[in-house]
């Protein structure tokens, strides 16, 4: 055996560890932001259930008390998520079969998690409108 060719096997093995090495550091890296993408998703379905609470339950206040009451804004929490509802109606009445309607538009704002773009911070928003004879 020639001296120049005992070396080279040596030069493949460690170029294959480093190669074993980059590919495993990347598969972790590939892991772990999986799981925080997939636990953001989790918390937007959450928020964007706590934002659909709260707009029922304004729905529900605005047809009981017939206008958009000192109950609004509302803030409450729910299952963790700060959720803030909002009332407006529109300022005239409108006639429609003989029945007075007022037109009123609702929004819901789900958040949770510290400042607008921190890791965790997640925000939900819906919003609708209603209509309900006075």
């Amino acid at each position: 055996m020639n001296r120049r060719e005992s070396g080279f096997s040596i030069v493949t093995a460690i170029f294959l560890l480093v190669v074993l090495a980059m590919l495993g550091a990347f598969m972790l890296m590939l892991s772990g932001t999986q799981q925080v993408t997939t636990a953001m998703d989790v918390q937007g379905s959450q928020a964007f259930r706590a934002a659909r609470t709260g707009l029922e339950w304004g729905i529900a206040k605005v047809k009981v008390d017939a206008a958009c009451s000192a109950s609004f804004p509302k803030d409450m929490t729910v299952e963790g998520y700060s959720v803030s509802v909002t009332c407006t109606r529109n300022a005239d009445a409108y006639n429609e079969g003989g029945v007075e309607r007022f037109i009123y538009w609702l929004e819901s704002t789900a958040t949770r998690g510290g400042a607008v773009g921190g890791i965790g911070y997640v925000e939900r928003r819906v919003n609708a409108f209603v209509e309900f004879p006075t």
